[in-house]
C-alpha cells in the first residue's frame, strides 16, 4: 500500500504571513491537527496543535477566549510553525511513513511530488489504514480452512 492510497487529498493550507487566529479558527471548525504552512505551492512549515497551545500565552495573562485570540492574531504563522519539516513522496509505502513518522516523532506528513504539496498523511489515517487490515485478518480469521 502506498501513501497516495491513504492520505488526505483535500488539504487545509496556511500561508506563512497568515495570522495565528485564523489557523486556530481552522483548526478549531475543521476539527484538524496539522495545518502545512506554504509559500506558493511549496511546504515551508508545520503548524500543530501543539504550536498554537505553546503560542497561546493567554493562560499566563489570564486572558479569556476573546483575549487569546487576540493575541494569536498578532503572531504570524512564521512566528510558531516548525520549519524542520520531515516530508514524504505519494509513492512511498505506507510502513515507510509509518517508520519515518515514528523515527522523527511527528504526527504528519506533508506528501509532496517534486516540491508541490499533494496531500497530507497523519497519524489518522495510518490508524484508519491499521482498521482495514485488522478488519481482514478478522474475516480471514472466521471463514474456514479449506481442504483440512
Amino acid at each position: 500500500m502506498r501513501v497516495a492510497d491513504i492520505m488526505e487529498r483535500d488539504v487545509v493550507t496556511l500561508d506563512m504571513a497568515e495570522h495565528l487566529d485564523v489557523a486556530d479558527d481552522i483548526m478549531r471548525l475543521g476539527r484538524i491537527r496539522h495545518l502545512p504552512v506554504v509559500a506558493g505551492s511549496h511546504v515551508v512549515g508545520v503548524i500543530s496543535q501543539r504550536d498554537l497551545f505553546r503560542a497561546a500565552t493567554s493562560s499566563l495573562l489570564d486572558l479569556r477566549h476573546r483575549g487569546q485570540h487576540e493575541w494569536l492574531a498578532s503572531l504570524r504563522a512564521c512566528d510558531v510553525m516548525a520549519t524542520d519539516v520531515v516530508t514524504i513522496g505519494p509513492q512511498a509505502s505506507v510502513r515507510d511513513a509509518v517508520e519515518l513518522m515514528l523515527r522523527r516523532r511527528v504526527g504528519c506528513l506533508p506528501v509532496v511530488d517534486g516540491s508541490r504539496l499533494v496531500g497530507l498523511v497523519s497519524e489518522t489515517e495510518c490508524l484508519r489504514y491499521l482498521d482495514r487490515l485488522l478488519t481482514l485478518a478478522d474475516t480471514r480469521a472466521e471463514l474456514p480452512q479449506l481442504g483440512e
